[in-house]
């Protein structure tokens, strides 16, 4: 092989991880004679019927995705679920598999690493083509809840990828609506829901969730208060009765933290709320213990309005 074939190939495959499909190497001038003896002669290396790597090192996330729509089918596939999301910048969550999807009416042979969904339609628009083709981050956060292992990694993917401002939960909402899952279709609403009223941390998920197995009225979240110190942010309220719970994760400990929680409490206690306090840690090894103080404080505190009110 001449040194520009070498060249051009090998800038072609420097912005896919250090891979190339036939087809871009047979459109830039290169021939299957070409790909043939460089793989026959070690130079390069075979990574399916598609995929050429223009090295003989092991492939990198880059590449294996590359390799996965190509393998699968470069006209009809795109990376999906946490794949995309990964792709798209997300971090923290763990699934080394790689996501592919394809509409259900496609026939596609099983890929060694690639997991495979087949998708019953597209939403409009819902694949991108700069780079690797890969669903938006709104539609891929729904399918990756879709195919998640649990009900609690299913949670834990779309409130990250709203955290991490992948998407907005407007836009989680509309891609709830319009994908249609073959699982936890009823849990997965459900969570969006919770989402998008301003839920920010698994553990009010796991608050949210449990307050509407037990029946309890829909609290405000993340309400704004001005406090002494400006503004503060409550986790959780029912403006019905003024009972305000907090939901405290590890990082309540670091610090000075404990004063300042203590400081916010008393002047929320000062100024006629009730504060429940509960440890994520708490809520996963007793939640029906603190879920009896809620719905108790709760049931009390609404009764007591309503003699106030002159109800009673």
């Amino acid at each position: 092989m001449d040194r520009q074939r070498l060249v051009t190939a090998r800038t072609i495959a420097d912005a896919q991880g250090g891979v190339a499909s036939r087809r871009q190497l047979y459109a830039a001038g290169l021939s299957e004679i070409h790909v043939r003896r460089a793989v026959e002669s070690g130079r390069w290396q075979m990574h399916g019927r598609q995929t050429v790597a223009v090295h003989t090192a092991l492939l990198d996330l880059v590449a294996r995705r590359w390799r996965a729509v190509w393998e699968v089918g470069e006209s009809i596939a795109a990376i999906d679920g946490a794949t995309a999301l990964q792709a798209a910048g997300l971090t923290g969550y763990a699934d080394d598999r790689v996501h592919v999807s394809v509409k259900h009416n496609h026939n596609t042979a099983p890929v060694s690493g690639v997991t495979i969904h087949k998708v019953i339609r597209r939403v409009p628009g819902e694949v991108l083509d700069d780079g690797v083709p890969r669903v938006r981050p709104a539609v891929a956060a729904v399918r990756a809840a879709h195919w998640a292992v649990s009900d609690r990694q299913a949670a834990l993917v779309l409130l990250m990828t709203v955290q991490q401002k992948l998407t907005t939960p407007g836009l989680l909402a509309a891609a709830q609506r319009s994908v249609r899952g073959r699982t936890r279709r009823a849990f997965i609403r459900s969570v969006v829901r919770d989402i998008a009223f301003g839920v920010e941390s698994l553990g009010e998920l796991d608050f949210a969730l449990r307050c509407r197995q037990r029946g309890l009225p829909e609290p405000s979240r993340q309400v704004v208060r001005h406090g002494a110190r400006g503004r503060v942010y409550l986790d959780v309220r029912w403006d019905c009765c003024g009972l305000v719970v907090e939901i405290d994760g590890a990082h309540h400990r670091e610090g000075l933290n404990v004063m300042l929680d203590n400081l916010r409490q008393n002047d929320l206690v000062l100024t006629g709320d009730r504060v429940l306090r509960i440890d994520v840690i708490g809520l996963r090894l007793e939640p029906e213990r603190f879920l009896d103080q809620v719905e108790a404080g709760h049931r009390h505190l609404d009764r007591r309005f309503d003699v106030l009110r002159g109800h009673g």
